[in-house]
């Protein structure tokens, strides 16, 4: 690294967005640059992405980033990527993608995760990763491909992820990260491949598609000419292969920090939950979901749940006003919407109205899996309008993000918060009640391209340990913490043992309202 080399870039692979992001070694961003990526969806519950088109995509947002930034290639020390988690990203002879990948999104392996889950090494592979089996997760996918497509995995050479095609590509090796690789096909105490779990999904005779695992703070490669030319940077920049969005976004926005663990949540579209811990601290629950997921940092790992439906559900209560507001002849925009949000949540008197967001059409699948689970309102009569509805659902998301705390073990003592809805003075308040600990709202822009900067910044030597990064890239941009009101608190306990009590109660209507929507059943 030369004394002009002064840019880390930092590339998040989202499942419709490729950014890549460029910042100064101490972290400040400087600019970004994006591409909108596509995928498909089947009535047979595919969802799948073309490689060429997201390795085209990515190039493509590179170049979009020199158009902003001033000497881009010369001035760029190192690049990183990271991506959408779980899927399956076949490539073959000559790195040439088998298939197109099936995304996160896809529901197509469900027959073969039933299958495993009842399965008497279930629990086995649940200890050694500290992750429930679900569609999402390549394990679970390649097994149901080498029992009903075997021939894809006959031409396949290699399984990779999102970030680790998009690494091939920059860099010609096939590899994957020790999170990925952990929480699939692995030990997160070892942070490698364990013959345990590789048997409990059927998988021994495909063992040789899994790839090397490499640390991207410790290892890189350069760039290849040919990747250099269609990216627009120079051969040789070395590139880091990072860890998955979730725990890059969360690095980002303050899981860690003044080498102590926290707590981080992340309010997207979905809802993800997640605790540092030392190895040894890790709660495991009886019931087997979650993940536990590895950090750039020896013996720290992520416990995670992820609600399937977060922000989604304000977007549906949103749509609900605008369909009626224009039935009335009054059009107004979700981003008008979005800004009475609070106001109407102010209107509203705290109550026990309780609302379950699972707005999803594929159910939940934090702290509970359940395709069948379905959003609803308890508690309502008369005296109850709109702006009580609203406040229930943002107050919902707060029940669900304690319902995931829960299954980790204690709360945390506090809170860093991060996702667009954060904004909201409504979801803040019913965040911290919920947890009953103090929030601190993360001012960084663009997290998951951050974290997975700072793993740069740790493998090219601008920094000597991953916390010494943190306290110039993440500490700093931490919000003041926002205390808890200590009445609200006291009615979110009340509330949460209402909520517990439904969604229990819930299971078997789910089911039979289920069959009900089934055409023919």
């Amino acid at each position: 690294m030369t004394s002009t080399q002064n840019i880390i870039i930092g590339i998040d692979a989202g499942t419709s967005v490729i950014k890549a992001v460029a910042f100064d070694l101490a972290g400040r961003q400087i600019a970004t640059a994006s591409v909108r990526n596509k995928y498909a969806t089947g009535d047979d519950g595919s969802a799948t992405q073309s490689l060429a088109q997201t390795w085209t995509d990515c190039a493509s947002a590179l170049r979009g980033l020199g158009e902003k930034v001033a000497d881009l290639a010369a001035r760029t020390a190192a690049v990183a990527v990271t991506g959408q988690g779980d899927g399956t990203w076949l490539v073959g002879s000559g790195n040439a993608p088998v298939t197109d990948a099936w995304l996160w999104l896809d529901a197509r392996a469900a027959s073969t995760v039933n299958r495993l889950a009842g399965g008497v090494n279930n629990r086995a592979r649940f200890e050694a990763t500290g992750t429930g089996l679900n569609t999402c997760q390549q394990g679970a996918q390649l097994a149901h491909m080498d029992k009903v497509a075997p021939d894809l995995l006959d031409r396949a050479e290699t399984a990779l992820h999102c970030k680790d095609w998009l690494y091939l590509n920059l860099t010609g090796i096939r590899a994957t990260d020790p999170s990925e690789a952990s929480f699939t096909f692995g030990n997160f105490r070892t942070r490698e491949y364990d013959g345990v779990v590789i048997d409990a999904l059927g998988l021994e005779r495909r063992r040789n598609l899994l790839p090397e695992i490499i640390d991207g703070t410790e290892v890189s490669h350069p760039l290849t000419a040919e990747a250099a030319k269609a990216c627009g940077l120079l051969a040789g920049t070395p590139v880091c292969l990072g860890y998955v969005d979730m725990v890059m976004t969360a690095l980002g926005a303050g899981v860690r920090s003044s080498g102590r663990n926290a707590a981080c949540s992340t309010i997207g579209s979905t809802g993800v939950h997640m605790r540092a811990k030392a190895v040894a601290d890790v709660h495991l629950n009886s019931e087997g979901t979650g993940y536990v997921i590895a950090l750039p940092i020896p013996g720290i790992v992520t416990q995670v749940q992820t609600n399937m439906g977060s922000t989604i559900n304000i977007d549906w209560i949103l749509e609900i006003a605008s369909y009626l507001m224009a039935d009335a002849g009054k059009t107004v925009s979700h981003a008008d919407l979005i800004a009475r949000i609070d106001g109407w949540f102010a209107e509203s008197k705290p109550g026990s109205v309780l609302y379950h967001p699972y707005i999803s059409e594929a159910g939940e699948r934090g702290p509970f899996v359940n395709a069948n689970a379905r959003a609803g309102f308890t508690g309502l009569s008369t005296r109850h309008g709109f702006p009580d509805l609203v406040r229930s659902v943002v107050e919902g998301l707060g029940l669900a993000t304690r319902d995931c705390y829960a299954a980790m073990g204690a709360m945390p003592e506090e809170l860093r918060i991060t996702g667009g809805a954060t904004r909201s003075l409504g979801l803040r308040r019913s965040l911290s009640a919920a947890v009953n600990a103090p929030i601190r709202q993360s001012r960084r822009e663009e997290t998951g391209a951050a974290g997975v900067a700072m793993m740069a910044a740790v493998a090219v030597g601008v920094y000597p340990t991953m916390d010494d990064c943190i306290a110039d890239w993440v500490t700093p941009l931490l919000g003041e913490p926002e205390v808890p009101d200590t009445a609200e608190a006291a009615r979110f306990d009340r509330l949460f043992s209402a909520y517990t009590d439904v969604r229990q109660a819930m299971a078997p209507a789910w089911d039979k309202l289920a069959t009900v929507a089934t055409p023919g059943a």
